[in-house]
């Protein structure tokens, strides 16, 4: 083989390195980021519980401090922790703090959604995406999982299992970021 074939060949393989890169990174692009503290919060769509159903996306919340939940009602640790939620949410949701549960049950639950509530007597708002999308978007290992949301739209802390998110550092957590300036 000539030197010229060689690097013919080199560069047949670095085009074919190049363009599977450029490839990947543009139809995988969400599937090659990860969501993470200090990174921006993706977007997502979700049902009320309201009859008719409406719709509500992250951007129903820009420039609010929003701690976004994902749950299921099947889920012991979630029923455990919604207690701390709606401390919280009684709390400081006067002040502003934006406590918004995404259930994944499965399609229909709705009634079995709004009696979870009850049960619980929580006030926060509840949100169902039947289709389970948030948990693709936000790459969730399970439930519950808990994104605090600062009013820039950036993740300030990333949350996998129960917290007591009531407690004196959640808490300061959330008074700092509701005193930070809206955008």
């Amino acid at each position: 083989m000539t030197a010229r074939q060689q690097w013919l060949v080199v560069l047949g393989i670095v085009a074919l390195l190049g363009g599977g890169a450029w490839a990947a990174s543009h139809f995988l692009k969400d599937e090659l980021t990860s969501v993470a503290v200090g990174g921006d919060a993706p977007g997502f769509v979700a049902a009320t519980l309201d009859a008719p159903a409406r719709m509500k996306s992250l951007s129903d919340y820009r420039g609010e401090v929003v701690v976004l939940n994902v749950w299921a009602t099947w889920c012991g640790p979630c029923r455990t922790e919604m207690p701390s939620f709606e401390a919280v949410h009684r709390a400081l949701g006067p002040q502003g703090l934006k406590v918004v549960a995404v259930s994944v049950d499965e399609p229909g639950s709705e009634q079995k959604i709004r009696d979870f509530a009850r049960e619980f007597g929580l006030t926060f708002e509840l949100l169902h995406d039947a289709s389970g999308a948030i948990q693709g978007i936000y790459r969730t290992t399970g439930v519950p999982e808990t994104f605090v949301i600062g009013r820039d739209g950036t993740i300030r802390k990333k949350w996998i299992a129960t917290d007591d998110w009531n407690s004196e550092g959640n808490r300061r957590l959330f008074t700092a970021l509701l005193a930070e300036p809206r955008p």
